[in-house]
C-alpha cells in the first residue's frame, strides 16, 4: 500500500495512483530527454493522421508483407521499456478528479514536508516512476518534476500524496 498515492481535497472525485502500472501506459514519456526537446502541442486528429500516413508510406515502400525488421523493433521497444527512465504527466489524473472550481492549490506531501503550487502550475507536472528500469523504490513512489525542468537534477521525492485546496 506504500506505493499507493492518492489525490484528494476539493474534488469531485478522489483518485488512487498506483505508478506500478505505468510501464504499460502509453502516455508515459521518457524523462531522459523529455525536458531537453522542443514540446509541440498536438492536435489528436493529426497524430492520428501522422501515424496512419507513416504505416501507409511504409506498406507502400516494403510491401504489405511483414519485413523482417518487425520483430528487431519490437524487440528493441521491449528493451527500451525495461531498461528506460520514465515518468507520466499529471494533468489526466488531475482532469479525472474534476477539482472545485474555487480550488486553487496544489499541496504535495512528502516525508520532508509539504510544497504548495498553484493548481494551475501542477496541470504541466511529470511523476517520474523509474530510473533505468527499476521503480522508485527507495524514495518514491514518485519524484514530482515541475513542468519546465527547472527541478530536474532535484525533484521532489518520498512523496505521500496531494491535496487539492
Amino acid at each position: 500500500m506504500e506505493n499507493i498515492i492518492i489525490i484528494s481535497g476539493k474534488v469531485k472525485y478522489s483518485i488512487t495512483l498506483d505508478p506500478g502500472v505505468w510501464i504499460f501506459d502509453d502516455r508515459r514519456v521518457d524523462l531522459t530527454t523529455f525536458f531537453s526537446k522542443k514540446v509541440e502541442s498536438s492536435d489528436p486528429l493529426d497524430e492520428y493522421t501522422k501515424a496512419v500516413s507513416k504505416h501507409w508510406d511504409r506498406e507502400i515502400i516494403e510491401g504489405a508483407i511483414y519485413p523482417p525488421t518487425l520483430k528487431s523493433e519490437k524487440k528493441f521497444e521491449k528493451e527500451k521499456v525495461l531498461t528506460g527512465t520514465f515518468g507520466i504527466p499529471l494533468k489526466p489524473f488531475l482532469l479525472n478528479s474534476e477539482p472545485a472550481s474555487d480550488a486553487h492549490t496544489f499541496v504535495i506531501q512528502s516525508t520532508e514536508g509539504e510544497y504548495e503550487y498553484p493548481l494551475e502550475k501542477a496541470y504541466d507536472f511529470i511523476l517520474g516512476f523509474s530510473n533505468k528500469g527499476k521503480p522508485l523504490s527507495v524514495d518514491g513512489p514518485v519524484h514530482v518534476y515541475l513542468g519546465d525542468g527547472s527541478n530536474q537534477q532535484s525533484p521532489i521525492k518520498n512523496v505521500i500524496s496531494f491535496i487539492i485546496k
